[in-house]
């Protein structure tokens, strides 16, 4: 639940506020990519929060895993580089640490609390 809660803001940031996004993680040039990354944070989440059932659960624990992994690695690549701004090298240990975090939680099982396998922020 905290992850999902996570992405929602985080990917509401920009989109409610591109000054203040852009005051922090430095000015951008192509202002629709930030907002459709935005929007796909905001979509993650959204599922991530909805997920009730076990199998709802199971998708949504292998969405939140994928989407930390592909942010973190953009984040190392292009932040080691120098091609974004350092400040998203943060951004990839948190979400190396979702990853860790859900690594660690135990999936929902058949009959099992919905949730029980959610990680409690």
């Amino acid at each position: 639940m905290a992850h999902g809660l996570f992405n929602v803001v985080s990917g509401l940031w920009p989109l409610v506020n591109m000054k203040s996004f852009e005051a922090v993680t430095g000015p951008k040039t192509d202002d629709w990519l930030v907002r459709t990354v935005a929007l796909l944070l905001v979509a993650n989440g959204v599922v991530q929060l909805g997920s009730r059932t076990p199998d709802e659960l199971a998708q949504a624990r292998r969405l939140a895993i994928g989407t930390a992994a592909a942010t973190a690695a953009i984040d190392v690549v292009y932040g080691g580089k120098g091609r974004i701004s350092r400040i998203y090298l943060a951004d990839a240990v948190i979400e190396l640490g979702w990853i860790s975090a859900w690594l660690r939680s135990r999936p929902a099982q058949a009959g099992q609390r919905a949730g029980a396998a959610r990680i409690n922020g």
